[in-house]
């Protein structure tokens, strides 16, 4: 039998047309991120934020960023989805109730903070984690908008600088996509063709 999971992979499409009168309420917009924050980091870093962007007058201020693309508005919430700078420090906090819970050993997790503050020390790793971290976070944030019957849609397109300066992103924050979800409208395009296996996998 067919794991629900594997069937919500290939029925996913990329809306990019949504039900402009469709609403989601904040319980919703919570459960998608609650669960998108089940996807791994490094470290247990948790280096992300998600700004849903909801209302009429900040859709139309990240439209105006995104180069105007109609989906932004049209879409019942736009998320802005932030990588973070990895941030040893604050990592001390988020392995705590594993620590106490038994499974980690205090001095492991030290020893982890101590490889975040030297792995990372360079900025290009740390914004490389930083888009690691959001872009694992927006993929499963995709998918369990399709488990709640979702569509989404991701947008590249958008002018980074921009929505740093609009939206007040910390200066350890890089905004690393958009996802737009909600109703689909009828009008959208089934799922594109996929290269063959052939092209994409090798087997060493």
């Amino acid at each position: 039998m067919l794991h629900p999971f594997i069937r919500l992979i290939e029925q996913r499409v990329s809306a990019n047309q949504f039900d402009a009168s469709h609403r989601l309420t904040d319980p919703e917009i919570g459960e998608l991120v609650r669960l998108a924050t089940r996807a791994p980091t490094a470290y247990n870093l948790q280096n992300w934020r998600f700004i849903a962007v909801r209302t009429p007058e900040a859709k139309a201020r990240l439209r105006q960023q995104a180069y105007g693309q109609a989906k932004v508005s049209e879409a019942a919430v736009t998320f802005i989805i932030c990588g973070q700078w990895p941030d040893h420090i604050a990592l001390a906090d988020r392995l705590r109730p594993f620590v106490e819970a038994g499974y980690m050993p205090q001095n492991m997790a030290s020893d982890w903070q101590e490889n975040v503050r030297v792995q990372y020390a360079k900025p290009h790793a740390a914004r490389d984690e930083a888009i690691r971290s959001a872009t694992l976070g927006a993929a499963t944030l995709m998918y369990a908008a399709e488990a709640m019957n979702l569509a989404s849609g991701l947008l590249g397109g958008f002018d980074a600088d921009a929505v740093t300066r609009e939206f007040g992103l910390a200066q350890n924050e890089m905004p690393v996509m958009l996802l737009a979800v909600g109703h689909a409208a009828q009008d959208n395009w089934p799922q594109k063709p996929r290269r063959p296996l052939s092209e994409v996998l090798e087997i060493s």
